[in-house]
């Protein structure tokens, strides 16, 4: 399940600032959403199996988010167009947002060495922030499964917005 982490690097602090593109093709930065919650998670690739799960659970769950002041927003380095393609073929309601040279993925430490079947490579860590409605990183969660990561992360920010 997810890796809950209090004491990640960045727990405590002001969120890093952004700006990406969103599959409606438009620019969105986290000081938008000033006096909202934001689950900001980041995932490898769109229309992977884990990926779609992930994306599809987060949108499943997305009127609860809502009803917590909490906008969900998923980053990959995948391109608009795909975002956009992905968004269809799987009627996601979360949005998407674009970051091709995973810049935005390395301020978050979301970005790092992986393996798979022997080969190491660079590449996204799927890792979720939940950050509060004055900017503050509350959690971090780090090397994420996807299955059942959507509903571990609702269950924190209920948690969250009730203390």
């Amino acid at each position: 399940m997810a890796n809950a982490k209090e004491n990640h690097p960045l727990t405590g602090k002001k969120a890093p600032a952004f700006t990406l593109s969103s599959g409606e093709e438009t620019s969105v930065k986290l000081s938008e959403f000033k006096g909202k919650n934001v689950v900001l998670y980041f995932y490898p690739k769109d229309n992977t199996p884990g990926c779609t799960r992930e994306a599809k659970e987060f949108s499943d769950l997305q009127a609860e988010f809502e009803a917590l002041n909490t906008v969900v927003l998923g980053v990959s380095p995948d391109s608009i167009t795909s975002h956009c393609k992905f968004t269809e073929k799987h009627e996601l309601t979360v949005m998407l947002l674009s970051d091709p040279d995973h810049k935005i993925a390395e301020k978050y430490g979301a970005w790092g060495e992986k393996t798979m079947c022997g080969r190491t490579y660079m590449g996204i860590i799927r890792s979720t922030f939940f950050i509060d409605s004055k900017g503050t990183v509350r959690q971090a969660w780090t090397s994420v499964k996807a299955a059942g990561h959507a509903a571990a992360v609702l269950k924190q920010v209920r948690e969250f917005t009730a203390a």
